[in-house]
């Protein structure tokens, strides 16, 4: 990576009053809210269990960027790094993963990524988190690795790690993911069945180092690409979808391998998965598959979908959960690493208007308002679509296939609305997911209640610098 700042541009406006967050967990999620967070002017603690973020066996992956996910980059004033470090997408292609036969190709439309306001961008999941974690320190937050969070405190105001120091917080931010400390807190708050629904398949997240592509002449063919942007490969399969897209500049290739489950499998990312064991559940695949198999090396997980826990806030009202956390989306998503980054943005945009203490509970319970359907609602196209690629072979399936071969012949796009159907509605759906505005979102809720219950509690030089922001007070800690 070069030497362009991954430093984040601080907003126009930012909260009256200060006070101190401590995110729990370093991944994604908690890096972006404390990006956010900071941006906004109040202090941040992040702690990760981690004794460094330097690349593990288990970080070994890519990340599919969604317009919705790189406009919160263009928002920040991050978008020069990310372009450093990632490649945009301007295409899919479809083919049969048994015999390679193409059913379709869909080219993203101009127009709606110029209405949704960002692009498709494929990177390193190492390289992002990277750029979040320089990005958060430039902002000032306080990054403590070896830091193992045990329990939080029943009033949700003191993070208690492993060595028994007690870190104390206003809120504490709970990103742990879909296996971790917080999503058991919350769960055991509610009293929430959190079992979890096996989906019969794993998932190979895998990264294929350029080198080997450029050294096998099939694998080479990749790279050379007439489309002026990059493009992704997808291979629907009976119970297997394999898809695959650049990472980088340098060529390096994301692998995502769908395959049946074996039963042996963890659901938490702990399983690495070398070239050999890949390569030998792609066996009977053409061969451009076969050889990103054998050529990929990363890691192996279970999908198991998880419900969204009935309540993102802990009973004491200073703790909330935050992206699998709280919404899990099945590994490989290309929606789940958006979602965090989202919920960062309207999380820090509430809080941007903390005026008072008093405001802290009802932030916390308008974030999870928001976030809510929004969430739901995305995770359930998520799953549908690995339903559609990975569909048993079966009538349907071979519908699918027919349906799509022949669209692409009358040289159509795969993905866009059948002659006769109503293109409109798939326009409509198209901008609301990829046009969503985390920040608006957020906005929305303050001009319509957050204001008004200032005014409501007869509090209108509250409410004045609501509305058009003050002079920042800095909460004392304890």
């Amino acid at each position: 990576m070069s030497g362009t700042s991954a430093s984040a541009h601080p907003p126009e406006r930012k909260a009256f009053l200060q006070i101190h967050f401590v995110v729990v967990g370093g991944g994604i999620a908690g890096l972006s809210a404390a990006v956010a967070l900071c941006r906004v002017g109040h202090r941040v603690t992040l702690l990760e269990r981690d004794e460094d973020f330097d690349q593990k066996p288990t970080t070994v992956r890519g990340i599919r960027m969604p317009p919705n996910m790189t406009k919160i980059f263009n928002h920040w004033g991050m978008r020069p790094v990310i372009d450093e470090i990632g490649t945009v997408s301007g295409q899919v292609i479809m083919s049969r993963i048994e015999d390679s036969r193409t059913l379709g190709k869909h080219v993203w439309n101009h127009e709606m990524l110029e209405e949704a306001g960002g692009e498709f961008i494929f990177l390193n999941y190492h390289e992002l988190r990277q750029v979040l974690l320089r990005a958060a320190k430039d902002l000032g937050a306080d990054i403590r690795t070896g830091s193992d969070v045990a329990s939080i405190t029943d009033d949700g105001r003191y993070a208690v790690l492993k060595n028994g120091e007690r870190v104390h917080a206003d809120v504490i931010v709970g990103a742990t993911g879909r296996l971790g400390l917080i999503r058991d807190l919350l769960a055991s708050d509610q009293e929430f069945d959190d079992s979890g629904k096996p989906r019969g398949l794993m998932l190979f997240d895998a990264v294929v180092p350029a080198s080997k592509l450029r050294a096998d002449p099939e694998l080479a063919t990749l790279l050379q690409e007439e489309f002026p942007q990059s493009t992704q490969w997808v291979w629907f399969g009976d119970n297997h979808c394999a898809l695959s897209c650049h990472l980088s500049r340098d060529d390096d290739f994301a692998f995502y391998l769908y395959v049946p489950d074996d039963g042996k499998t963890p659901e938490a990312r702990i399983r690495t998965a070398p070239s050999e064991v890949i390569s030998a559940h792609a066996v009977n695949f053409e061969p451009r598959v076969q050889r990103l198999a054998a050529a990929s090396s990363g890691t192996c997980v279970k999908l198991v979908t998880r419900d969204v826990l009935e309540t993102w806030v802990h009973s004491s009202e200073r703790l909330l959960g935050i992206g699998d956390a709280v919404h899990p989306f099945v590994p490989g998503s290309i929606q789940g690493p958006c979602m965090s980054l989202e919920d960062a943005s309207v999380l820090a945009k509430l809080f941007s208007h903390l005026l008072e203490e008093a405001q802290i509970p009802s932030f916390l319970y308008a974030f999870e308002e928001i976030r809510r359907e929004r969430t739901i609602k995305i995770n359930n196209v998520d799953n549908q679509n690995v339903d559609f690629m990975t569909m048993p072979a079966s009538e349907m399936a071979t519908m699918r296939d027919n349906a799509m071969a022949a669209t692409f012949k009358a040289g159509r796009n795969a993905l866009d609305a059948d002659e006769g159907d109503d293109a409109s509605s798939q326009w409509t759906e198209n901008r609301e997911i990829f046009g969503y505005d985390a920040e608006d979102a957020a906005n929305e809720w303050w001009q319509t209640w957050g204001l008004l219950r200032l005014r409501a509690k007869g509090a209108p030089q509250l409410a004045e610098l609501g509305g058009i922001g003050g002079v920042a007070v800095a909460r004392a800690e304890h």
